[in-house]
């Protein structure tokens, strides 16, 4: 093992440690904000595994959407725990997301035309969601029953879910580590540049696709479950449908998603941005974020595609690979 990779290793555990140290220093505020960061850095991580070998889906909102509302009807109407409502959610966005991608991806649907089957499903589940009230609540969304325990993984201070969300996040890492080391990755990537060429040399693309899809469709439901336990409500607008999906394409490329904590990045960049916005703006201008979403998605499109991240590693990679000049020798030496 390099030194290097020791070096990073060591860090990277340190790096844990402090977050895990974070509800002993701070207040709640800053924890909360901590919180989001890490639950919304997951779904953008769960969604970067499909981008960064183009698979472009604007459907992640249906994703997250039925992990928030699965749990949530199962908890409300059944009492059934979200320990098992999380699995079940996640199952459920599994199903959707075959009933999604098997019948494109053996049609080869690609490109944009994928983008719009997904961009479609998006808002299907949130029409979805919003036409059945009597279930969900429509448009105005739906209140957890509130009991604090571990059964209904409800929790009256902040600190207990901060650590579940590190918890999960760190998870979240290492599966696109996973995905990323592993030899599926080469299939990805042949994927993304000639899917024909790919085939030829013997590469099962219908499997490599679904399993990806399915992998990123899982985690993504999981962050959803864990948005609404955490806020304890949970409303259509705000876990599916077109801007939702947006967000979660805009916030991954913003941090970077090639890289591994990009789409982290990503996850502080936007919601610290939303709440400096919040807290300028007011109701003064209720459409400011999305209008500033827009404007910085076409900017870091056109002039970071390799996003925050992307752009320091190849900073640091230029001035690591500039010759140094070595002092030269005086007369006579």
């Amino acid at each position: 093992m390099s030194p290097v990779v020791t070096a990073t290793r060591v860090l990277a555990v340190l790096g844990i440690a402090l977050l895990a140290l974070l509800p002993f220093v701070t207040q709640d505020y800053v924890l909360h904000i901590a919180i989001q960061i890490l639950i919304w850095g997951f779904v953008y991580t769960a969604w970067s595994m499909m981008g960064r070998f183009g698979l472009t889906s604007f459907g992640h909102g249906a994703f997250l959407g039925i992990g928030a509302y699965v749990p949530a009807m199962l908890w409300n109407f059944f009492g059934v725990t979200p320990w098992l409502g999380l699995p079940v959610a996640m199952a459920a966005a599994v199903l959707v997301s075959l009933l999604i991608g098997y019948p494109s991806f053996r049609l080869r649907v690609v490109g944009h035309y994928f983008a719009l089957v997904t961009l479609a499903l998006s808002q299907v589940v949130l029409l979805t969601l919003v036409a059945a009230r009597e279930v969900t609540g429509g448009s105005l969304g739906m209140t957890l029953n509130v009991v604090h325990s571990w059964f209904a993984l409800q929790f009256s201070g902040k600190a207990t879910y901060f650590w579940i969300a590190l918890a999960v996040w760190v998870a979240g890492l290492f599966v696109w580590r996973w995905i990323d080391r592993g030899i599926g990755r080469v299939a990805l990537e042949a994927l993304s540049e000639d899917e024909i060429a790919a085939a030829s040399i013997g590469i099962n693309v219908l499997r490599e696709k679904l399993r990806v899809t399915m992998i990123s469709a899982a985690l993504t439901a999981l962050g959803g479950g864990l948005l609404t336990q955490y806020i304890q409500y949970v409303n259509p607008e705000v876990v599916s449908g077109v801007s939702v999906s947006l967000q979660i394409v805009f916030a991954a490329i913003a941090g970077g998603m090639h890289t591994l904590l990009g789409p982290t990045v990503g996850a502080l960049f936007t919601i610290v941005l939303n709440e400096t916005l919040r807290i300028l703006f007011g109701t003064h201008f209720i459409g400011a974020a999305n209008t500033i979403y827009g404007i910085l998605l076409i900017l870091f499109i056109i002039f970071m595609p390799q996003g925050i991240v992307g752009l320091i590693e190849g900073l640091s990679a230029r001035v690591a690979a500039r010759p140094r000049l070595t002092p030269r020798p005086a007369d006579g030496e």
